[in-house]
């Protein structure tokens, strides 16, 4: 099982609207290296919720359960659908995260405004930590 990022600006989608939908589809990608994680995410991964521009940080974890599909109402653009695991209970700051010498090659702190990224079992196990789960 492979293991992602995923990015929203809260003042579009936060966590709370997240939790209160239970599954919804991730839109509005574009970026090609985006779109390309996107492809290779399968059903049962896990990924990191984090709120971008607003708080910047990990607030929860979604599991994918529909890979990727073409997005109908943009030809450039795809979907996967995600639903709700669970809140992280300390949200994990990307102050926190850039402090730790052992996050420093994660695409979180390499390539800022990717919106989906890959995340190793290493790091997803040390953010996990560092976010009291």
């Amino acid at each position: 099982m492979a293991k992602w990022l995923v990015k929203s600006e809260p003042f579009k989608y936060s966590w709370d609207d997240m939790v209160r939908d239970g599954t919804t589809h991730w839109d509005g990608v574009r970026n090609y290296q985006a779109l390309n994680n996107m492809k290779a995410m399968k059903n049962g991964d896990l990924a990191f919720f984090y709120h971008s521009n607003e708080g910047k940080e990990i607030v929860g974890i979604v599991e994918i359960v529909k890979e990727f599909y073409p997005d109908p109402h943009d030809e450039r653009s795809g979907l996967v659908d995600v639903k709700a695991n669970k809140a992280v209970p300390t949200p994990v700051t990307l102050k926190a995260i850039k402090a730790d010498e052992s996050l420093h090659d994660i695409a979180l702190v390499r390539q800022s405004r990717l919106s989906v990224m890959p995340i190793d079992d290493e790091s997803w196990d040390k953010l996990s930590k560092m976010g009291g789960l």
